[in-house]
């Protein structure tokens, strides 16, 4: 397994490294602040193909590999987590289960427009009454002549009140067993028309909102099923694996910025006739936060290289990105609370945006999968290995 990036992933990172510096981090505390969707920067992201990237060329998107995607994450994930969100759903919750599961008819009609920002996407698989538990959503689709009729409501949707272009999970049926058969649709806010309820307010992540979605009687095409009838947890699963691989490179991203900010002011900050990095309480901090950062990184990268040999149904790979997405979220958890630490009263203070990063990382236990969830996927693998 080669560490060594290539040339045109190096220049992925740059370009994203270059925005946020230049675009992001000026406003960065004021977006969080506002509580408002960063339309005008989701656009820029456009324009320098980050909501594309994943998608290939033929279809309007820039065709990068996975690892340079997560790359360009990890980097916005350091200035906006909000940013990141946004970015994540577009590539890799509603773009990968497009190329993966839709028709050629399909992804001609549905890529272009996510990956030129014309539309922004959504992944609406959660409800108030099935959350870990998919198999007990109430959402609806039934058949009447050449279209599906939704009814139900989703929660906490991640862009939800801004996406035009939705995958919403639904029962189609009940098979044999009594079990019910879950479908995936793709679904056009324009075409087909839904409600935008309660928009969350959150602990964090601000810029990024978090919304109910309401379906009644919503008109669907016939063709914008996507896969086959009955292949919903097929589509959600798939997705979800290399989602958690989306989660913890922002994770990466968010432990990294705290651990640089919290470096920087170890080695600025006196006390006692000398620099705070200096006291062995605050360096074996400092050493233990950037240990398990590159640990987490090894995880994840290598999540990344048994997708692209063994491809995603791989028991390995299944297994590697629950791991990864469980130690990076705990990680970021444990990273940016020491953050807070190092800085004493002044990482209480949000001009520092430690105390952001650790209101952030507190969600990234929960979203693609609870911790417990992870050590569930885990552990069901290992004992089939």
């Amino acid at each position: 397994m080669d560490f060594a990036l290539t040339e045109e992933q190096q220049m992925f990172q740059q370009a994203a490294a270059e925005f946020c510096k230049n675009e992001v981090e000026p406003v960065a505390i004021k977006l969080e602040a506002g509580h408002e969707f960063p339309m005008e920067l989701t656009q820029k992201m456009a324009e320098l193909g980050f909501m594309g990237l994943v998608i290939p060329e033929q279809y309007g998107g820039v065709g990068a590999d996975y690892l340079a995607y997560l790359l360009v994450e990890g980097e916005i994930a350091k200035t906006s987590i909000s940013l990141s969100m946004t970015l994540g759903a577009q590539n890799s919750l509603v773009g990968l289960p497009i190329m993966n599961f839709a028709t050629e008819e399909q992804k001609q009609q549905w890529l272009p427009p996510l990956a030129s920002g014309e539309k922004l996407g959504a992944f609406a698989l959660t409800e108030p009454g099935a959350g870990s538990d998919p198999a007990g959503m109430r959402t609806t689709a039934v058949r009447k002549g050449d279209k599906w009729v939704l009814n139900g409501t989703k929660l906490y949707i991640t862009n939800g009140a801004v996406a035009k272009t939705l995958i919403v999970w639904a029962k189609t049926g009940e098979k044999p067993d009594g079990k019910p058969l879950i479908s995936a649709f793709l679904v056009d806010k324009d075409v087909s028309p839904f409600k935008v309820g309660t928009i969350e307010e959150k602990m964090g992540v601000h810029a990024s909102p978090t919304t109910e979605l309401i379906f009644e009687d919503c008109e669907i095409p016939a063709e914008n099923l996507l896969g086959k009838e009955g292949d919903g947890f097929k589509v959600a699963l798939m997705t979800l694996n290399t989602g958690r691989l989306s989660v913890a490179t922002q994770c990466l991203g968010l432990a990294q910025a705290a651990y640089e900010r919290a470096k920087r002011f170890a080695t600025e900050r006196e006390q006692f006739g000398q620099k705070i990095a200096e006291f062995q309480g605050i360096g074996f901090k400092l050493a233990d936060m950037i240990t398990e950062i590159n640990a987490a990184k090894g995880l994840v990268w290598h999540a990344v290289w048994l997708k692209e040999q063994f491809g995603l149904s791989d028991p390995r790979f299944i297994s590697m990105a629950a791991q990864a997405k469980l130690f990076a979220s705990e990680m970021a958890e444990r990273v940016t609370s020491a953050a807070i630490q190092v800085h004493g009263g002044y990482g209480y203070m949000r001009e520092y945006r430690v105390e952001e990063f650790f209101r952030a990382a507190r969600l990234m236990t929960i979203v693609e999968g609870t911790s417990e969830i992870q050590r569930l996927t885990i552990s069901r693998w290992e004992m089939k290995a």
